[in-house]
């Protein structure tokens, strides 16, 4: 990075004077700054071993070691930052580029407070401002350089972004975290900033980060042992989110997808997640979905695995299938890809249910005929025979008004689907037949961090949670922010008399 080249060079070449001007309480040697807190430390071990050894005592050393090491860790990274840039202001390029503009040195260092893992610390550092006419804020590019944002270092910028993403978590709690982890003292509004921050800076790189994992798992899926065809399974469905209105709360389907591989003794291996706030004709989910999938088969190498679609038959997961996955072709050879489309088992039996509760009322009749027919279902050429069966006993009872309407919704819905719901050929083929991780996501992905006890959201804000939380319950948050890093951008340096270097970096 150009500008911590210079800053290298100029600590080379610093003459005596240069030393002149240190940060106020910050010792010019490391030794010098970490004395104090490591007297502490000696002290802390000293006080344990001289008195009487119980549970007690050693609970409360473990705790004052902690707070001891931490204070250690904030003091060496205070004096480390502090001692990036030269002490001396002439010792710094008098123009730095940031972005085509050009920014002249100011007079002085500045002190700014920011936030660490270990604690808050006092950075002083030099800015450049530019022309006037260019309306140009204060650049600090030692700032740029450590990656601060919102006046945090970006071990905390993740350490506070996964807090937000985690199960259960609410922003009282994570605030509660940051005091006692980290002696930090954030703000709601600050919260909220570097949360929407870390958010927009990894959405761009999760797709890329969930292909590689998928792909992983289908390497392994293929080289495993089994009767079976490696099996890529999609699902999506949806829930209900309370959204905050002026009126009051406003209740809207929000929506969730997965993407599964399983390998040749039908187990699955892993599962990747989508989550969109509500919207109407959920084009984004679809977006988001069908890119993910084309992505994975594009790279894909192996032999096309077999492919198939567990949802339910609602609207939009019908229309899906209808409008997408059953017109889908090859990204590589162009050839048309067999989806199968698998109605979950679990909506179907419900449905059993219904027709069982029209004939026979409740009861334990109702009971024996409706297990007896989900086992029927499994069978080849069940479905056949369940709604043989349903229609031989609507005959025989003459079934009226709105017994008869829920009888008919009920067949219907299983006739309408016979070619979906084929479950003894599914199973043969090693395929799942139930949603339970499409559902099992509404509760992860949902439930457990967006639907907590009072709860009422804004679109921009249920989506930065989703954005996090579906990185992190796909097992690629390391992965993803570590390209968010990487996408930071950097200043470049135009000392006297030279050209300055393009600045071929960006921000995420």
């Amino acid at each position: 990075m150009l500008y911590s080249i210079y800053l290298a060079l100029a600590a080379a070449t610093a003459g005596p004077d240069d030393a002149a001007g240190e940060p106020v309480g910050d010792a010019p040697d490391v030794a010098d700054a970490l004395g104090p807190a490591l007297q502490s430390l000696r002290d802390l071990v000293e006080r344990f071993r001289g008195n009487p050894v119980t549970p007690l005592a050693t609970a409360q050393f473990e705790k004052d070691l902690q707070l001891a090491t931490r204070q250690l860790a904030r003091l060496t990274a205070q004096w480390t930052y502090n001692h990036l840039e030269p002490a001396a202001v002439p010792a710094l390029p008098q123009e730095v580029c940031f972005e085509g503009s050009t920014f002249r040195r100011l007079g002085k260092k500045t002190p700014q407070e920011v936030s660490t893992l270990f604690g808050p610390i006092c950075l002083r550092r030099l800015g450049y401002r530019a022309a006037p006419a260019e309306g140009e804020p204060v650049l600090f590019p030692l700032c740029q350089q450590l990656g601060l944002v919102h006046g945090a270092t970006p071990a905390l910028l993740e350490c506070v972004a996964r807090y937000q993403a985690e199960t259960g978590a609410t922003q009282k709690q994570t605030l509660g975290r940051l005091r006692s982890e980290h002696g930090l003292c954030f703000g709601v509004k600050r919260l909220r900033q570097v949360t929407t921050f870390v958010a927009e800076a990894v959405q761009e790189h999760r797709q890329e980060a969930q292909v590689e994992q998928v792909l992983r798992w289908l390497e392994q899926a293929q080289a495993s042992r089994g009767r079976h065809q490696p099996v890529l399974t999609a699902g999506r469905d949806g829930i209900t989110l309370g959204l905050r209105v002026k009126k009051g709360t406003l209740y809207e389907v929000a929506t969730t997808a997965t993407l599964s591989v399983y390998d040749r003794k039908a187990r699955r291996l892993g599962t990747v997640y989508l989550g969109c706030t509500p919207e109407s004709g959920q084009v984004t989910m679809s977006t988001q979905l069908t890119a993910l999938l084309q992505e994975v088969l594009r790279r894909w190498s192996g032999p096309v695995p077999r492919l198939s679609y567990v949802t339910d038959a609602g609207k939009s997961e019908t229309a899906y299938y209808r409008e997408v996955l059953r017109r889908m072709r090859h990204p590589v050879t162009g050839q048309r890809l067999e989806w199968q489309w698998v109605v979950d088992y679990y909506h179907a039996a419900l449905r059993l249910w219904t027709m069982a509760e029209a004939l026979f009322g409740k009861g334990q009749r109702s009971y024996a005929w409706a297990r007896k027919m989900q086992k029927l279902l499994l069978k080849p050429g069940g479905l056949g025979r369940v709604l043989h069966s349903a229609a031989a006993w609507r005959w025989r009872y003459q079934l009226k008004k709105k017994r008869l309407q829920e009888f008919g919704r009920a067949y219907r819905y299983l006739q309408k689907r016979r070619k979906h719901l084929r479950y003894a050929e599914y199973r043969r083929l090693g395929m799942p037949i139930g949603s339970g991780v499409t559902e099992a996501a509404c509760k992860t992905v949902y439930s457990q961090r967006l639907k907590l006890s009072g709860m009422h959201w804004k679109k921009p804000g249920a989506q930065t949670i989703l954005t996090l939380r579906v990185i992190l319950l796909s097992g690629i948050w390391p992965q993803v922010f570590k390209q968010a890093l990487k996408g930071f951008r950097v200043v470049s340096v135009r000392t006297p008399g030279h050209q300055s270097r393009p600045d071929t970096r960006k921000l995420a």
